[in-house]
């Protein structure tokens, strides 16, 4: 069927549509419409280009992506040469260059000198080339003469138009810019990468740069990649301005993105200014750079100044301080953090790097130091970028000593020598001291009196540190040994407070078996893990001597919890603690197991929205009682969703989902019936 003249004009009209939205949310990054619009009209595009397709064209939204996979690049020779950049590393070089540029142009002290300034993005620099408006080639710098050829590639990129907006563009136009992967992106791109069981990217310019190089479009069209300009090569057929900044602010009305923090500033000491600038924002840019171009903004005097070797005379690349360097491992150590984490830690011969000294560096979890293979006396390049805490990148092998050997998660933990736990499917191994390693003190304290657990009420943050700090308190047997007089000269307590804080230790003695197994703060041991245990067993010695068998046959514990319990029971330390509180006086009554006491064991109850008539922790606790397991979320496996006013997502998913959903006064009239 012959299109008429209204389906052209209507193609042409959803294109541009179409480009000018793409202009806004990729260049711009200010979108004007919602994706499910964009969404929309790509789709209607589509399908009449499916209808019609002798009318589709190479620039058309549609045509980013499509083109089969290449056995190889071919070579691009640059018609005008692709040059690098001389370094500037200190404000006094940056003040002889400008001295340079000056005794070149013969310009007085009076006469001042224009910069350009523009982030130098740690990105591969490319060169585009349009004619007639229309993208025809994509090719990499190479060696500055001959490149390669990536126009599959860098079609896919968002933020490079196919096409260029308005009409008042050269006839033919190189651009030339850094393609880059932002730092989101480049978590991404190895988060799905480490899930593949892949090798991850070193850095973000590791992973543009292979992005770019790969054969087949598609692959490159998965990743996050973007290309902001810097300057023009070639161009014919048509004018541009008489300045640096002014010809990017020209690109930027043509569809191409320009970087924002581009500025014009006057002399070495403006260029300075700009520098310390952009040093104090850099780790909250979305994208890393690795120093400031500045670059004489007139380009007649550009022109005048000309080139040296490969290096233009008026352009200069201000670096920031190495964030990479290699240095020596002396010894792999391993810490515990305040929750038991057991952390590798790389002991470094000091190394300068990223503006600091540098002697330690963290291995992460024994995945990353087996991934890394990094052993005592390898040579490895850290990388520390602004605060971040430096880390092991890679090791340099062709320089490993002779005999090294592999490093070993220790089967201790190297503060109380309890086991060190690792279960299969978690990267961070354990220290499964608990109560009695020094290390966790401070949390399994803060844990213990929380209103969940033991409920001691005015024993917050700021004093359990200040005790353990003062050696007041080494567990939590220790609470109930404090006296009046080492609380009252405590600061901000007095004798008031200090009187009632005791007597909210010694009312915390009288409490329920469930309530002090969650105390305990066995990891992956929640509320209603802790409830189940004590109506399972009945009474902490059954816990206590109970199997990973015995225990996976209760409800809801699973293999890795039921190793964790075990764990925690076999240590010693932990078995002491408990009988110091015990003979501090902590007891509970045991718990008669009356299974048919439990009508809801099994069930996995929601809550959600607001309840009038009972606080949604006591409607918890009371369906905790009769065996519910009490969730924060619905899932096919939801048994039943309590809903009061203000529910949201998940009444809507209950009712997706064909979830019975009860309101307050029938949850209500449920407990009573099971209460009596």
């Amino acid at each position: 069927m012959k299109p008429d003249i209204s389906i052209t004009q209507l193609l042409e009209q959803l294109r541009d549509q179409l480009r000018h939205y793409n202009y806004q949310y990729y260049v711009l990054d200010d979108p004007q419409v919602p994706d499910a619009e964009y969404d929309r009209l790509f789709q209607q595009l589509k399908k009449l280009e499916q209808e019609y397709p002798e009318l589709v064209t190479p620039e058309s939204p549609t045509q980013r992506v499509g083109a089969e996979p290449l056995a190889a690049f071919t070579q691009v020779r640059h018609e005008m040469p692709m040059l690098s950049l001389d370094n500037a590393f200190s404000a006094d070089d940056m003040r002889s260059f400008e001295k340079r540029v000056r005794d070149r142009l013969r310009l007085g002290e009076a006469v001042e000198i224009e910069f350009a300034c523009e982030p130098k993005l740690d990105g591969i620099a490319v060169s585009l080339l349009y004619e007639n408006g229309v993208l025809v080639r994509g090719a990499t710098r190479g060696d500055g003469t001959t490149g390669e050829d990536i126009t599959l590639n860098v079609r896919t990129i968002n933020s490079i138009p196919l096409r260029l907006m308005r009409d008042d563009y050269p006839q033919r136009l190189e651009v030339r810019g850094e393609i880059y992967m932002p730092r989101k992106g480049f978590e991404k791109v190895n988060e799905q990468a480490l899930k593949r069981g892949d090798k991850p990217f070193v850095n973000p310019r590791n992973a543009a740069a292979g992005s770019l190089r790969q054969l087949d479009p598609k692959i490159t069209a998965q990743r996050s990649l973007e290309m902001c300009c810097y300057s023009v090569g070639v161009v014919s057929g048509g004018e541009l301005p008489d300045s640096h900044a002014a010809i990017l602010r020209k690109l930027a009305t043509w569809g191409l993105k320009i970087n924002a923090e581009m500025a014009v500033v006057e002399g070495a000491e403006g260029c300075l200014e700009y520098f310390d600038k952009l040093s104090a924002k850099r780790n909250q840019l979305a994208y890393e750079i690795d120093g400031i171009v500045f670059k004489v903004n007139d380009i007649a005097l550009q022109q005048q100044l000309g080139f040296v070797s490969r290096a233009p005379r008026w352009a200069i690349a201000h670096k920031f301080p190495a964030q990479e360097e290699i240095t020596r491992v002396k010894a792999v150590e391993f810490q515990v953090g305040r929750t038991g984490a057991i952390t590798p830690v790389a002991r470094l011969e000091p190394v300068f790097v990223g503006g600091v000294t540098v002697s330690n560096a963290t291995l992460h979890n024994m995945d990353e130091v087996k991934r890394l293979d990094v052993r005592a006396g390898d040579s490895v390049i850290i990388r520390r970028a602004g605060d971040v805490i430096p880390q092991v990148v890679s090791v340099v092998t062709e320089r490993r000593p002779e005999q090294t050997q592999p490093v070993s998660l220790p089967e201790c933990c190297p503060v109380c020598n309890a086991e060190i736990v690792r279960v299969e499917t978690e990267a961070v191994a354990r220290c499964s001291g608990g109560l009695s390693c020094a290390a966790q003190r401070k949390e399994a304290l803060k844990h213990y009196v929380s209103r969940k657990a033991m409920d001691i009420d005015g024993l917050g943050e700021k004093l359990i540190d200040a005790l353990v700090e003062k050696e007041l308190v080494h567990s939590p047997a220790d609470l109930y040994r404090l006296h009046h007089l080492q609380l009252a000269s405590m600061e901000r307590m007095g004798d008031k407070s200090a009187t009632k804080l005791l007597q909210s230790i010694e009312k915390s003695k009288a409490t329920e078996l469930a309530n002090f197994i969650y105390a305990l703060g066995i990891r992956e041991v929640g509320e209603a893990t802790a409830r189940t245990l004590a109506i399972h067993f009945g009474s902490l010695e059954a816990v206590m001597a109970a199997t990973e068998e015995m225990l996976q046959a209760t409800p809801d514990i699973g293999p890795v919890v039921a190793q964790y319990i075990v764990s925690f029971f076999h240590q010693v330390h932990n078995r002491e603690v408990i009988q110091a509180l015990r003979d501090a006086g902590v007891h509970w009554l045991d718990v008669e197991v009356d299974q048919k006491a439990q009508p809801l064991a099994g069930q996995t109850w929601v809550l959600t929205g607001t309840l009038e008539q009972m606080p949604r922790s006591e409607a918890k606790k009371q369906l905790l009682a009769l065996g519910a397991k009490v969730a924060g979320s619905v899932s096919k496996n939801t048994d039943c969703v309590v809903a009061g006013p203000g529910a949201g997502s998940k009444l809507q998913k209950a009712e997706e989902l064909n979830i019975p959903v009860m309101d307050e006064s029938e949850l209500l009239a449920l407990l009573a019936k099971y209460n009596g």
